[in-house]
């Protein structure tokens, strides 16, 4: 908790990390009355050079070691415990691994997080995870099944997250 007795938000970009990222507002105006965020680019987390634009090459770089690299350097920037952690996309998955590893998260909301489906091992905190019906890539209800773990399905795609409603949404349970 920060000196106002707020709780520590930290919220993780999607691949693009800090490009085109006006939706992320939403989320932050409505959730900086209750809650000390912290933002992290994963792009930058990850080390992966800003100039690289296209999805297929950011994707291949976090896959090959990125991902690895931003748990590495979360667990250094990031040592307190009782977090909250809000993911969007391979945010979440980064978010996932952080708090499996460190045991430091309180709760853990992962928006459209579709490389969970190779995570194995789950983290001992409160989960909260959110798909669009649409998205093609969400894990399957066996993973859900194994690991013990619910979901929360809503119409749309993958960057469902992008949109003002879902935002208000995931902002009300968070306020919760």
């Amino acid at each position: 908790m920060d000196k106002k007795g707020k709780k520590k938000l930290i919220i993780l970009s999607d691949l693009w990390g800090g490009k085109d990222i006006d939706w992320i507002y939403n989320y932050v105006l409505e959730l900086r009355s209750k809650f000390e965020i912290v933002f992290y680019d994963i792009r930058e987390l990850a080390d992966i050079d800003v100039l690289i634009e296209g999805e297929e090459l950011i994707h291949k770089q976090l896959v090959n070691g990125g991902i690895d690299k931003a748990v590495a350097k979360l667990k250094i920037e990031e040592q307190g415990e009782g977090v909250i952690i809000l993911g969007f996309s391979v945010g979440g998955t980064i978010g996932w691994r952080y708090a499996a590893e460190t045991g430091l998260v309180s709760s853990l909301v992962c928006v459209s997080s579709t490389r969970l489906r190779y995570e194995k091992v789950k983290p001992s905190c409160k989960i909260d995870l959110y798909f669009g019906n649409k998205d093609i890539y969400a894990p399957d209800n066996d993973w859900f099944e194994e690991l013990g773990v619910n979901k929360m399905t809503l119409e749309g795609g993958h960057i469902i997250y992008k949109k003002e409603s879902f935002s208000k949404f995931i902002c009300f349970q968070l306020l919760q």
